[in-house]
């Protein structure tokens, strides 16, 4: 899972991470926008949010589409609020992840 802000600058993490490492499922949560105008290497689940919205309703939007099996997530793009939302949802759910970053030496798992 991903979350996958307005900055583009920070698109190209999120496209890496996607391209090199093999996903059972890959989830970004974005808005309209950003499922519009992000071109991801492989085919995704979006988590459409309006991240104006009340941070109980991103947590619901987000809780109710949490995959199944392990998480990883990235949040190297996004806002504060949305990261909140979505680790609020996976610790309701009381599902653990890992963080995912892409480093010098390639991806890493935290």
């Amino acid at each position: 899972m991903a979350v996958l802000g307005i900055g583009k600058g920070t698109w190209g993490h999120v496209a890496r991470i996607i391209a090199d490492d093999e996903w059972n499922e890959i989830v970004l949560v974005s808005n309209e926008w950003g499922k519009e105008n992000f071109k991801p290497s492989k085919e995704c689940q979006w988590i459409l949010v309006n991240n104006r919205a009340p941070f109980d309703v991103l947590l619901k939007e987000i809780s109710e589409k949490i995959p199944q099996g392990e998480v990883a997530i990235s949040l190297a793009s996004g806002t504060g609020k949305e990261h909140m939302a979505l680790i609020a949802a996976l610790n309701e759910k009381k599902k653990p992840f890992k963080i995912v970053t892409l480093t010098g030496n390639g991806i890493k798992y935290y």
